[in-house]
């Protein structure tokens, strides 16, 4: 059973690897979002360089991609602590892809699938959290912060096992890490606003 777990990581990872972001945008003749505005493959920089239609396909591939190695491996029976690592394992390929020379996205959507893959209600409240974050300040990045901070304290009021617990904590903590300029923005007052510049 060792081996298919230990495959099922590696899948996971491969999966994670694969950009929406950039194959979407490629799809669609749009500019490669690596090289344009923040160069971040992710769906909110895919809205600001190709709109609307390009950014929800890229949100949704990216949810997509991280909850389908959970949602395969609880089918299968996987053990709680690899069912986190599968989940770590896509969200890594997702900030790390090796398709893409290791430059990837900063992991919000992809994060959100897991969590909706491993605890739904869990991946809902987050869900939530960033939408009203995002109606009341406009701004993405600072909804997924905030996200991020909640998503740990949801996932043990409502599931309370250890290992998703800190799982959850490691993710929000690397979604710290890859959102680090725009920190440095929120704190200065230039961080871009959705609909705005």
């Amino acid at each position: 059973m060792m081996w298919t777990e230990v495959i099922l990581i590696g899948v996971a990872y491969l999966v994670g690897s694969v950009s929406s972001a950039v194959l979407i945008s490629k799809a669609m003749g749009l500019p490669d979002p690596r090289t344009e505005g923040s160069k971040n493959p992710g769906a909110t920089n895919v809205l600001r360089v190709g709109g609307k239609k390009a950014a929800i396909l890229t949100l949704l591939g990216d949810v997509l991609k991280g909850w389908l190695p959970v949602v395969i491996g609880k089918a299968l029976g996987i053990s709680t602590g690899f069912l986190a690592l599968i989940g770590l394992a896509v969200f890594l390929g997702h900030l790390y892809p090796v398709f893409f020379k290791f430059r990837g996205g900063k992991g919000v959507a992809t994060a959100l699938g897991v969590l909706l893959g491993i605890a739904w209600p869990v991946g809902l409240l987050v869900l939530m959290t960033w939408l009203l974050v995002v109606l009341v300040s406009k701004i993405s990045s600072l909804a997924a912060l905030v996200a991020a901070v909640m998503s740990p304290l949801y996932m043990l009021y409502l599931v309370d096992t250890r290992v998703f617990v800190l799982m959850n904590i490691f993710m929000s903590l690397l979604l710290f890490y890859r959102h680090r300029s725009n920190i440095k923005n929120l704190i200065s007052g230039t961080e871009g606003r959705l609909g705005g510049h």
